[in-house]
């Protein structure tokens, strides 16, 4: 099955990730057949802070408002089949972990989890709550993954996008995608 792929862009600090995923994942166009993504008005607003521009509204890419029930991922029978939310707020992992179907993008980590396909939830928070921590429970017991916005340096990144795409690239990674990055032990 060739991939379809899901971005969703919350409003959580860290634009620089989705900005640099959706490049590596251009780069790599011949893994998936559909790159299709939801973008908050908070994380627009955040865009434009952190990144001073509105580049994201050049990409190549499907755009969906996040109150498009008639989205083709918001149902299983579309087959997408990777789900990524980076970055993704505490309100969104939240209402992903309580089952509250009640935009596009909670209803399409719905359709993902049930449907038992791979979603990824790139976290942006510091330090964690007992609550955040029991909602990262309910999506790992769920069958989704959590991956912190947590750089790593074994790679002796140099600038910020270098130690972001060490989470970018672990991001890719989880989803299954194939990419060539450092990889521990190889040098």
């Amino acid at each position: 099955m060739p991939n379809k792929i899901l971005l969703v862009i919350s409003g959580a600090s860290g634009s620089i990730y989705p900005k640099l995923l959706i490049d590596k994942l251009l780069a790599i166009k011949n893994q998936w057949e559909e790159l299709s993504v939801v973008m908050s008005t908070n994380a627009k607003e955040i865009w434009r802070t952190e990144l001073g521009n509105e580049d994201y509204k050049n990409l190549p890419v499907k755009f969906y408002e996040k109150n498009d029930f008639n989205a083709p991922f918001a149902s299983g029978s579309a087959k997408y089949n990777i789900m990524m939310v980076s970055p993704c707020s505490m309100g969104t992992l939240a209402r992903i972990a309580t089952g509250i179907s009640n935009d596009l993008v909670t209803r399409a980590a719905d359709v993902i989890l049930k449907e038992r396909r791979k979603l990824v939830l790139m976290l942006r928070e510091t330090p964690y709550s007992l609550i955040h921590i029991k909602n990262m429970e309910t999506i790992t017991l769920a069958g989704g993954i959590i991956c912190p916005a947590t750089p790593s340096f074994y790679s002796n990144p140099k600038t910020i996008e270098e130690a972001a795409m060490t989470v970018v690239d672990r991001l890719i990674d989880l989803a299954g995608l194939d990419i060539s990055t450092y990889r521990w032990g190889n040098k």
